[in-house]
């Protein structure tokens, strides 16, 4: 299928342009910038609607950079990398020899030298704050003003300079609110940091410090409004939102444009920051302009045709946390044009399920070992299969077991097993053994992304 961004690869003889005189900064990967002036514009800077031949020639020579740097100081990208010459990695052909690293190599990398597996370009002070997410995988947070990149995925939101924004992302042990929170304050807007719970001092905090812009969780906005409504209190002023940490589905974001809230959806990861973002347009995300992603076929490092579904592998340039082909398990596929909107990058069609059985529910990754670890710790249970499901526009767990002894205790053990490994709460259904399907799935995902 031909595309109008299909020339979009750098070859040998592509000259580059830099600003710089210096070809040290000149080759050095773009962290921040700030939006082109205060007005409202349609754009956060000039990089969003770059020429994307350009584009493609700086993020290549900022990765043949990032290749050197890496191969002169990490031991894990050195080990990983292996004997590649970083000069050579010139286009997208070639970036898709160097193998894909995904979250299960970076976890054994992890435990075999704590904590960062050699992956980390820098000493405590370059990086501000350490993560802890589920696995364990820990995640620095990189350099800049803007680490995570999401100050554009705001602007395309709505939101503006001098904005106050109501952050109820998680900032406990892994890096959910702080990700927008940098995000906005790069903006120029003032954050309230609300994290999760809490709901009845959340709503308090609204009716008060009346922001206009909300970003959390899909279902969490609704939870907010909801108990604003049911009790009197006015959450009026929220006006637009940018959610991410699970799906936007479509009779939500209608729900919330009939409370007069407008809902724009990112994909983001605690590794990587914000990939992709709506625009107003709302067809498709947009790639994040500091990210280069791939779409490849699961399980493998091969790049797939525009519009098929693939592994989204993506690559960041951040100088202390690079990381290079990183498979993020998760499925889309490329849209065969640039927005609407204008801006000029590519377009994924937003999350469509895993490349593996790891399941978001309510903004956290479920993991089949997990499940597995519940079961051990049920001695009366044979097998086990998570059922995640929509109950009210909420996202519902139910934990099927096979067991034959009738123990009335099981399912209470089961739901506080449940609790403590997996942090989220579901209920328990006991079946008969031989019950449950024989297709391999630990973790079924019943929703519907219609």
């Amino acid at each position: 299928m031909r595309v109008r961004w299909k020339s979009a690869t750098a070859t040998a003889s592509t000259p580059v342009r830099y600003r710089l005189t210096d070809r040290a900064r000149s080759e050095a990967p773009i962290l921040h910038t700030e939006p082109d002036s205060c007005a409202m514009t349609d754009f956060y800077d000039h990089l969003e609607t770059r020429d994307p031949e350009a584009r493609e020639r700086e993020i290549f020579a900022n990765l043949a950079h990032t290749l050197r740097t890496v191969l002169g100081q990490s031991d894990g990208w050195t080990d990983w990398l292996g004997d590649i010459e970083p000069d050579a990695i010139r286009d997208r052909a070639g970036l898709a020899g160097i193998p894909v690293l995904r979250k299960p190599d970076l976890m054994e990398r992890q435990s075999a030298a704590a904590p960062f597996g050699g992956f980390v370009v820098g000493e405590p002070g370059q990086y501000s704050r350490v993560f802890m997410s589920p696995g364990p995988v820990w995640e620095p947070q990189g350099a800049g003003l803007d680490p995570w990149g999401g100050a554009r995925a705001l602007y395309a939101a709505g939101f503006r300079k001098g904005d106050m924004v109501h952050n109820s992302l998680s900032y406990h042990l892994t890096p959910g609110g702080f990700i927008l929170d940098e995000s906005a304050r790069a903006l120029g807007c003032a954050v309230f940091p609300a994290g999760i719970g809490n709901t009845e001092m959340q709503v308090a905090a609204i009716e008060a410090l009346r922001p206009s812009g909300f970003t959390g969780t899909p279902d969490y906005l609704k939870v907010l409004l909801d108990h604003a409504a049911e009790n009197n209190r006015d959450a009026s002023s929220i006006r637009h939102a940018l959610v991410s940490g699970g799906a936007l589905f479509p009779s939500l974001r209608k729900e919330y444009a009939d409370r007069g809230v407008t809902v724009f959806q990112c994909y983001a990861t605690a590794d990587l920051g914000v990939i992709a973002y709506e625009s107003d347009a709302m067809d498709g995300l947009i790639v994040n302009e500091r990210l280069l992603v791939e779409i490849v076929r699961p399980g493998t490092g091969e790049p797939v045709p525009v519009g098929d579904v693939g592994e989204i592998v993506v690559t960041s340039l951040n100088p202390v946390y690079p990381l290079i082909r990183f498979g993020t398990g998760d499925l889309s596929a490329f849209m065969d044009s640039p927005s609407p909107c204008g801006r000029t990058n590519l377009r994924i069609l937003g999350w469509m399920g895993r490349a593996d059985q790891r399941t978001k529910v309510k903004g956290m990754f479920i993991d089949p070992k997990q499940i597995d670890t519940v079961l051990k710790r049920l001695p009366d249970a044979v097998k086990a299969r998570l059922v995640v499901d929509r109950v009210d526009e909420q996202d519902r767990m139910v934990l099927k077991l096979e067991a034959g002894n009738g123990d009335p205790g099981l399912a209470g053990s089961a739901e506080a097993a449940l609790k403590d490994v997996t942090t989220l709460s579901g209920s328990v259904e006991i079946v008969a053994i031989g019950s449950l399907p024989n297709d391999g799935k630990v973790i079924a995902d019943e929703r519907s992304y219609d």
